[in-house]
């Protein structure tokens, strides 16, 4: 794969990256003003889920995201360095279709599963 299609990609997974932290993001403050409420008694409601349960929810979303976000821009570094699409394992290259669905994999099919 070439290195503009690998910064096509990235740019592009990048983009939905960070639409995703942002939302991840409202939806953790909107959380921190409802447990602000004192009147909240959510550990008591048997509809729904407790905001405990939701912010753990959220958390670990935006700690993925996040993460993705690092992955991301470890991947722009291999295509500056020229080793973007090259197994870190074995060093045989990465199946393009791969790369397509995860831009950022940093082994190849064997060497990950």
């Amino acid at each position: 794969m070439d290195a503009r299609t690998a910064t096509r990609m990235l740019d592009e997974r990048e983009r939905e990256v960070e639409h995703r932290l942002s939302r991840l993001l409202d939806d953790e403050a909107s959380l921190r003003h409802d447990r602000a409420d004192a009147t909240a008694d959510d550990e008591h409601d048997p509809e729904g889920s407790t905001l405990s349960g939701e912010w753990a929810q959220v958390d670990a979303l935006r700690r993925g995201a996040e993460a993705e976000h690092g992955e991301i821009a470890a991947a722009r570094q291999r295509v500056a360095s020229g080793t973007f699409g090259v197994c870190e394992n074995c060093g045989r290259p990465i199946a393009d279709a791969r790369l397509e669905v995860l831009p950022f994999a940093r082994r190849c099919i064997s060497c990950a599963s």
